[in-house]
């Protein structure tokens, strides 16, 4: 089974366990999906369900007593040419939040960055002609200069280039405290471990936070 039909199937037993509601039950709350890759899902991780950032972004929102639930849409390897192709799969659903951390395989693989830039651009456009109303958040990402220091300048310099152009929120580093930090990271040096989740959490929080509370205002 391919890995994005087995995120399909996953994708959909979320949503429509969420949908099973008694009769009268309160209103429905808002659902925030994060769509990225594999540091999103979780990847090396023990229970990616409770451990990786989504899922205590769900926590958070919880203690906060928010009107929101958390859908992880991470899928392993994908880039953003691979996130503009199965976009419209994941707005087969209602969505209130969309919080893009796509781009860190763009990077490890040297795709050029504006084709990175015109594909989280084609994103935000999808997101935007399905849902107006929608909110938008990206979160940056950087690499280490062994990809090349103008490589690496270019890259990080397309996502603070799309939040301007798109009027969208920028977490300006999705690993910001966590990236290079061994301890922090799986053995690959890559992907966060349980520590650098709860890092990764904090990160996105600082931004998300204020704009979930201050509700259709955004």
């Amino acid at each position: 089974m391919s890995s994005f039909r087995l995120f399909r199937i996953v994708l959909l037993a979320v949503w429509l366990a969420s949908a099973l509601r008694p009769v009268g039950a309160a209103a429905e709350p808002k659902t925030i999906v994060f769509f990225g890759d594999s540091l999103t899902f979780g990847l090396g991780l023990e229970d990616p369900g409770a451990e990786a950032y989504p899922a205590l972004i769900a926590q958070k929102i919880a203690a906060a007593q928010l009107p929101w639930r958390v859908v992880n849409a991470g899928l392993s390897g994908d880039t953003t040419a691979g996130g503009l192709r199965r976009i419209n799969w994941v707005l087969q659903r209602p969505i209130d939040c969309f919080v893009l951390t796509l781009g860190a395989n763009d990077g490890l693989r040297g795709i050029a960055p504006n084709l990175t830039h015109e594909n989280l651009r084609g994103i935000i456009a999808q997101v935007r002609a399905k849902d107006p109303s929608a909110l938008i958040v990206l979160a940056g990402m950087r690499l280490p200069e062994i990809m090349g220091a103008d490589y690496a300048r270019d890259f990080a310099a397309v996502f603070p280039a799309v939040a301007k152009e798109e009027h969208v929120p920028l977490i300006p580093f999705l690993l910001e405290g966590v990236g290079g930090r061994p301890e922090l990271n799986g053995p690959d040096s890559i992907h966060p471990n349980a520590a650098g989740h709860r890092i990764v959490a904090e990160t996105v929080w600082r931004t998300l936070q204020p704009l979930l509370a201050s509700g259709p205002a955004w």
